[in-house]
């Protein structure tokens, strides 16, 4: 296998919040010129960088990585680094931080000057592995014919108390709290783009109208890889994904269906 056809390892948050017994979460409207979902709503994730896998080989930067698989372990951090960078949210916790350093160091992580662990050291946070709820993983097959092939990790965390979005401007354009249902909605309504994976996910979440009833489902479902595939049916081609893991929409015609 050659490095084109190896996916690139990357994370995704769900970030969640009660609301008035409601569960609401996060979307973010990538720029319109970004090179993966321009202008689409997404959650708020990137690839895994180098330096995140060093965050939770250390004690003191990161707790409850004990018998993870590496490459979990690293996806959590990426998405923990991935949801400050892009929504301002910290998924670490430790003393207080000056808002012109919080905003010091966003920017640093943003323009890849520093790493999360110097950030983490640095601020005298840890992040807890275990506020990362492992919900799925996505990975589209080698002949997928699109520019980029991500090994996604989706996870769940709730909005910690006291921290507030604010989408970075760059990737982030516009954040939105909303419920999954009205995010599908949306979208049928030609309101929002979302990205194939992003609405699988979407109609999967809206099943659960309660916080607690999603995380305590999601915490007894092993995480099953799901990988889209494409298929023809009387004349017609089709985008599918495997049947019972909880999905209740597995396909989509092809011609609808936006990969990227």
């Amino acid at each position: 296998m050659t490095d084109a056809d190896t996916p690139i390892p990357a994370a995704t948050v769900v970030l969640l919040r009660n609301r008035d017994g409601t569960c609401e979460l996060l979307l973010l409207e990538r720029h319109g010129s970004t090179a993966f979902a321009g202008g689409a709503m997404v959650f708020p994730g990137g690839r895994v960088d180098p330096g995140d896998r060093a965050v939770f080989a250390d004690p003191a930067l990161a707790t409850g990585c004990e018998g993870l698989d590496p490459v979990d372990a690293a996806a959590r951090v990426a998405a923990a680094r991935e949801t400050f960078e892009e929504a301002d949210v910290l998924l670490s916790t430790g003393p207080a931080i000056d808002p012109a350093v919080r905003r010091d160091w966003r920017a640093r992580l943003n323009a890849s000057t520093a790493t999360y662990a110097d950030f983490l050291a640095a601020t005298g946070h840890a992040l807890d592995a275990a506020t990362l709820v492992p919900f799925a993983r996505w990975v589209p097959p080698a002949a997928a014919k699109i520019s980029r092939r991500f090994d996604t990790h989706f996870y769940l965390a709730v909005l910690p108390a006291g921290e507030v979005v604010a989408p970075d401007g760059h990737e982030a354009v516009t954040a939105h709290w909303t419920t999954a249902a009205a995010a599908v909605s949306r979208a049928d309504a030609g309101e929002i783009g979302l990205v194939f994976p992003t609405r699988r996910n979407l109609e999967r979440l809206a099943q659960y109208a309660g916080l607690d009833a999603l995380l305590a489902a999601t915490r007894a479902r092993p995480v099953v890889l799901t990988q889209p595939a494409i298929v023809e049916r009387d004349g017609a081609m089709w985008l599918t994904i495997p049947e019972g893991c909880d999905y209740p929409v597995t396909e989509e015609r092809l011609d609808t269906a936006r990969r990227e």
